[in-house]
């Protein structure tokens, strides 16, 4: 079997609308190292898109799902509950930033995590508006295409969308808006089109994820909280992406010294199984009927006890250091390769997640041609990236936490040498 051959069947069997960064087809994973169907090994930069920050395949989460599987596969919390599922949702309490009772529901998806948060604070508040960010990635739901702030190819030919969301714009600097200016934004809304006594929740990745890797200036995240407290607001922080010791600290939330009431999960949080989570205040979360939230898979057996392993993993090997000590490397070597690459314009990023943006070389326009470029040179060498931005012109930068040593200097070889090689073309 080839990957070509397996990809001709691909065209035949699934959706065009399902998207592909490559026609790898993997056959098994280790750690940060992955196989094809035809041996060849990759080094993987990617992680699933933030997914498995502890590695594929790590031991102990294999063996928590091995256990589990042996046992029992799904009952249904809502029927049958079980204890691991209490567990998890205790330690979320605990772990979530925020000085204030919290519960938890658990759900299958990011997307899912989104679609309850917003549900929640509508129950909540009995306000039904919701303000998002321009740039912003929430998921491909209605609700969560509706709060993405990205045209294409989330929103694209699908029509009319969710009513009662409204977008601002989120502060880039490298782009020309400041921090002043989104809050400017924010102000001119609520005077010209949206009573902010409608206003159920204003939602925010800590760190765009899709929209290329834009921390939110702490500025941002004051003025936010202060507006939500003055309004009433709720403040919910979207970490599907930032979770998970990805940016040196287990939530990006701890980052700034103000809290969210109430924090999306997903992606890191069960090692690979599909599993995610919203925890917020206790008030806030007791506000929906019985029945309102959940779902048949939510809180399935096998993710609850891959995200406790995952929860145990982060903390007996200390990946929050690990990964600010692999984001200082790799943003070490960025602006090593940046001194004799004028098109790059920007390194930047908490932790372990860290993105290169690219512009034309007299700095006048984004550069997506040479960012994919970069992205298919390393692929052929064996180096998984992927890209993103509005503009498509940012690599990011999302390896297992757990990467090896050797294997990271290599990743950072290939990466210089795939950067040299489309400099030369």
């Amino acid at each position: 079997m080839s990957n070509a051959e397996i990809s001709k069947r691909r065209d035949t069997a699934i959706s065009r609308g399902v998207g592909m960064q490559t026609q790898v087809y993997v056959e098994r994973a280790l750690n940060s190292e992955v196989w094809d169907v035809e041996g060849k090994r990759y080094i993987d930069f990617a992680a699933g898109i933030a997914v498995v920050n502890t590695g594929h395949c790590h031991p102990k989460v294999m063996n928590a799902v091995q256990n589990q599987i042996a046992k029992f596969t799904h009952t249904c919390h809502q029927v049958l509950p079980y204890e691991n599922y209490i567990r998890l949702a205790e330690r979320l309490n605990e772990k979530v930033p925020g000085d204030f009772a919290k519960k938890t529901v658990f759900v299958t998806t990011g997307a899912e995590a989104v679609e309850n948060a917003i549900k929640i604070a509508r129950v909540a508040t009995a306000r039904p508006a919701v303000i998002a960010f321009g740039g912003g990635f929430h998921g491909r739901t209605f609700m969560g295409m509706s709060l993405t702030g990205k045209v294409q190819p989330y929103k694209k030919g699908f029509g009319a969308m969710m009513p009662d969301v409204y977008h601002v714009p989120f502060p880039v600097e490298l782009h020309g808006t400041t921090v002043d200016e989104a809050l400017a934004a924010l102000t001119k809304l609520f005077k010209a089109d949206l009573d902010p006594e409608r206003v159920a929740a204003i939602i925010i990745e800590p760190v765009q994820g899709e929209g290329g890797f834009y921390p939110a200036p702490a500025k941002l995240m004051h003025g936010l909280r202060a507006l939500c407290d003055e309004h009433c607001i709720v403040l919910i922080a979207d970490e599907v992406q930032t979770g998970f010791a990805r940016t040196g600290n287990l939530f990006a939330m701890e980052n700034y010294d103000v809290s969210a009431d109430i924090t999306t999960m997903a992606k890191g949080l069960a090692g690979g199984l599909p599993l995610a989570a919203v925890t917020g205040r206790a008030d806030l979360m007791d506000a929906a009927q019985p029945g309102g939230l959940g779902g048949t898979y939510g809180g399935n057996p096998l993710g609850i006890a891959a995200a406790n392993a995952v929860l145990d993993v982060i903390e007996e090997e200390n990946l929050c250091a690990r990964a600010n000590e692999l984001g200082s490397r790799l943003k070490q070597r960025l602006e090593s390769i940046r001194e004799s690459t004028p098109e790059i314009v920007d390194v930047r990023g908490p932790g372990f997640m860290i993105a290169a943006e690219l512009n034309t070389a007299d700095g006048s326009a984004p550069n997506p041609e040479m960012a994919n470029a970069i992205r298919a040179e390393a692929l052929s060498r064996g180096l998984v990236l992927l890209t993103c931005g509005v503009y498509g012109n940012v690599i990011r930068f999302l390896a297992p936490i757990t990467v090896q040593d050797e294997i990271f200097a290599e990743a950072m070889d290939i990466l210089e040498a795939s950067i040299d090689a489309v400099k030369g073309k």
